[in-house]
């Protein structure tokens, strides 16, 4: 007897049944142009095929919408390769930081700078730590705690100079557009090479 129900197993992204495909070290680091025939073969059909399960999947515009806007992601997602995801987010101006793994594990670099969103996260989430804390957890003084969350209550209130300064996210419509002008001449190029 499976473990999972016809509902559930219906409910599994490609990328979750495939895993071995989605997760192979050549999709997670792409050949170069001087590596070898054999390998740069292998690689395109990899990610073609990794393309037709990607094409078939309910969520796939959810995903590439994340994978361009919110996060930087290495491999083959949402039938696009980290550089054309790079090459999407340049066509609409979006600018996504790499993931602080040091912060999420607590660990900090003294004299480096505080992230204004990762003090506001953490008030947040523990309003009733004191600012000390927080700014211990973040190797950061007091006063710089407390000049981040002044800059937050400013900007809740109106805006001003920091409000203007956020960049307004790309719609999904336009995720979309961009994909299609960098993945669609790839695409068509490899249809007629076939």
């Amino acid at each position: 007897m499976s473990e999972f129900d016809d509902n559930t197993q219906q409910s599994v992204t490609g990328c979750v049944r495939f895993a071995s495909l989605f997760q192979d070290r050549l999709l997670e680091e792409p050949p170069t142009s001087s590596a070898p025939a054999a390998l740069r073969h292998r690689y395109t059909n990899l990610t073609e095929r990794a393309g037709e399960i990607c094409g078939e999947c309910p969520i796939r515009q959810s995903c590439l919408y994340d994978a361009v806007v919110h996060h930087d992601v290495a491999g083959y997602v949402a039938g696009t390769t980290q550089r054309q995801r790079g090459d999407i987010r340049r066509r609409l101006g979006v600018n996504v930081d790499g993931e602080d793994f040091d912060t999420f594990a607590g660990a900090t670099a003294r004299n480096r700078p505080v992230d204004h969103e990762e003090v506001v996260r953490l008030r947040r989430a523990n309003p009733d730590e004191t600012l000390e804390s927080i700014a211990q957890r973040l190797g950061c003084s007091l006063s710089t705690v407390k000049r981040h969350l002044r800059r937050e209550r400013a900007a809740d209130h109106g805006p001003t100079e920091v409000r203007s300064g956020r960049r307004q996210l790309p719609t999904l419509a336009q995720v979309m557009a961009a994909a299609a002008q960098v993945v669609g001449p790839i695409r068509a190029h490899l249809r007629r090479a076939a």
